[in-house]
């Protein structure tokens, strides 16, 4: 095990004892520690922990620092977007789960004594996340005849949390993210006449959402964990805010989230009429597919700025990263994505 794995295990050996000790005693174990490439913003950590006879398989995901508890560069556009911290982000998480969405349970949250930076533990769930796999394997045919339906569903059981449970939300509706999104887009001085273009429809078409509702923010294939029996977790919550939940929609049918399968654009294995479907019979009320394709055509743009975002960051050195420069390379696409949507 090298270094920075033993001083991680020596860490997560302290935490579980401080908010575990009921469950696995004083003296716990922690074993099998590997750190998982998916995400290209924060750590995500698997292991095992043991004691009292009990093993629990667990994720820890936590924010890129150092564990002398410097600060990391803000890499991340989930963070600069919402601030919501490791700590909000969990509990989304606890309360979407509450509401009846797939979603790991929150063990605990990481806090100062711990001395392990920002982040939480939770219960680790097994399933596919791959969208190649997800989309083409055999093993999920039939999953890929009811997804969309089973998305819907989700979103509904999502929107249905009650705002006031979550004070830390930032509200981020379409005129709070346009301002954002406009800003970074222009500060990086590299004109993208289709993003301008892209921008002024936005602007011109902007209007307030009939209700709000905690958003996941990033709800798309990439960000499911399935078996072949549908949704088992919904991942990644730290976009998650106060907004349109049409938002929500708008984002899983984004062209970038079907992976080739540019025929079925809910998240490239299934129709809006179902997602729609799926939405309303699960209580979540009226779908505006004028709304929805409103936050698709923003969804487009919001990506392609984000893969600015990521160029510069690794290009800055900020944070040198062949994920983050392979994405920025991206977009390009989605000005072929918006000339197809405002045409």
């Amino acid at each position: 095990m090298a270094q920075g794995h033993e001083a991680l295990a020596g860490g997560l050996t302290r935490a579980l004892a401080r908010h575990l000790e009921a469950t696995l005693g004083a003296q716990p174990e922690v074993t099998d520690l590997a750190r998982l490439t998916a995400g290209a913003a924060n750590e995500t950590w698997r292991f095992d922990a043991l004691g009292n006879g009990e093993r629990i398989g667990c994720i820890l995901r936590r924010s890129p620092a150092s564990l002398s508890g410097e600060a990391a560069p803000e890499t991340s556009e989930g963070a600069s977007e919402t601030n919501l911290g490791k700590a909000g982000e969990a509990a989304v998480q606890q309360a979407a789960r509450e509401a009846g969405v797939a979603a790991a349970e929150v063990l605990f949250v990481l806090d100062a004594e711990d001395g392990l930076g920002e982040g939480y533990v939770m219960a680790r769930l097994e399933g596919e996340t791959i969208p190649r796999r997800i989309l083409r394997d055999p093993e999920y045919a039939e999953l890929r005849t009811h997804l969309a339906h089973d998305c819907g569903r989700t979103l509904a059981q999502l929107h249905s949390v009650d705002p006031d449970r979550l004070p830390a939300l930032n509200r981020m509706g379409a005129a709070e993210q346009l301002t954002r999104y406009g800003e970074i887009y222009r500060a990086f001085g590299q004109p993208v006449p289709v993003f301008d273009l892209a921008l002024r429809w936005l602007a011109d078409r902007r209007r307030d959402p009939q209700r709000l509702a905690v958003v996941h923010g990033d709800f798309r294939n990439g960000n499911l964990m399935v078996g072949p029996e549908g949704i088992r977790a919904v991942l990644d919550w730290e976009l998650a805010h106060l907004g349109d939940p049409m938002e929500d929609l708008g984002w899983l049918c984004v062209t970038s989230w079907r992976f080739g399968e540019i025929d079925h654009p809910v998240g490239g294995f299934g129709q809006r009429e179902d997602l729609f479907a799926g939405y309303e019979a699960a209580g979540g009320g009226g779908v505006d597919p004028d709304a929805v394709r409103y936050w698709e055509v923003f969804g487009t743009l919001k990506w392609g700025i984000m893969c600015m975002i990521m160029t510069h960051s690794h290009l800055s050195g900020m944070a040198r990263s062949v994920e983050k420069a392979a994405i920025g390379r991206r977009v390009s696409e989605t000005e072929l994505d918006l000339l197809n949507l405002l045409t």
